[in-house]
């Protein structure tokens, strides 16, 4: 009987170090997966070397009335962006300018002066819009966030993000969705620390312009107050060969 009792005890103990082993490949291999996803996310989100583009901006209150104006956006890379706006009259020449995610600038022609944008304020609304100054300065997801798991439907893959030790983000979480097919980014949740949806963000009018995969409508929503705020691109050009010195102070101060 004790001869029995060893022999059925080290069956169990090989039962569940098996089990441990198969949870830790499983979750290994998981993560894996989401990292490549996450990886290829962010290269066809960053793929074109440049891009210029106008976009009607219309800002929707929950009861349904509406401001609509026109910006003109400047990217180069990942990491730069010039914002102008260009209509109406009450926020023409209005400029929002991105060098790194730590160097963010907003110019208000009626002060006459650019002012950099404080750390302690990029959760602050741009413009009256839906997206905050981080959300504005948003580049790679892969550099501020890692993640934590990932499932997939037919046509889409889901992934949650978790952000990376030290990242000075303010979101707990994020929940992204995106296209199988071309790695599109179609969906992104926006949670608090504590847990709380925030925002939603959806993404449409997909279809690859000059090689490249783009989404040209989006919508970004404040799950608490119910505003919205459209955003409709047009007159899209990739790869102009915008110089680096075209990020500047100086040149956000200029009307278009």
């Amino acid at each position: 009987m004790p001869g029995r009792s060893k022999g059925v005890t080290m069956k169990t103990f090989k039962r569940h170090l098996f089990l441990l082993l198969f949870i830790f490949l499983a979750g290994n291999a998981l993560a894996q997966s989401g990292r490549v996803i996450l990886a290829r996310i962010d290269s066809v989100l960053n793929a074109p070397k440049d891009m210029v583009a106008t976009e009607n901006m219309t800002l929707i209150d929950k009861d349904g009335s509406q401001k609509v104006r026109k910006i003109k956006i400047y990217q180069k890379g990942s990491e730069k962006r010039l914002v102008r706006f260009l209509s109406p009259a009450d926020v023409r020449g209005v400029g929002f300018l991105r060098l790194t995610k730590d160097r963010l600038y907003l110019y208000l022609p009626a002060f006459r002066r650019v002012r950099r944008i404080a750390s302690s304020v990029k959760n602050e609304n741009f413009m009256g819009t839906d997206f905050t100054y981080e959300d504005m300065s948003q580049g790679e997801y892969g550099k501020d966030y890692a993640a934590k798991s990932v499932r997939a439907t037919a046509k889409q893959y889901i992934l949650k993000l978790v952000p990376r030790p030290g990242a000075d983000v303010s979101y707990g979480k994020l929940v992204l969705t995106a296209d199988k097919s071309n790695n599109v980014v179609r969906k992104v949740e926006y949670y608090s620390p504590a847990g709380t949806l925030q925002k939603i963000l959806k993404i449409d009018g997909v279809k690859k312009i000059d090689g490249y995969w783009f989404g040209t409508r989006m919508e970004m929503q404040t799950v608490k107050s119910g505003h919205r705020t459209r955003l409709e691109m047009s007159k899209i050009q990739f790869d102009r060969g915008l110089k680096a010195g075209f990020f500047s102070e100086r040149n956000l101060k200029r009307a278009e």
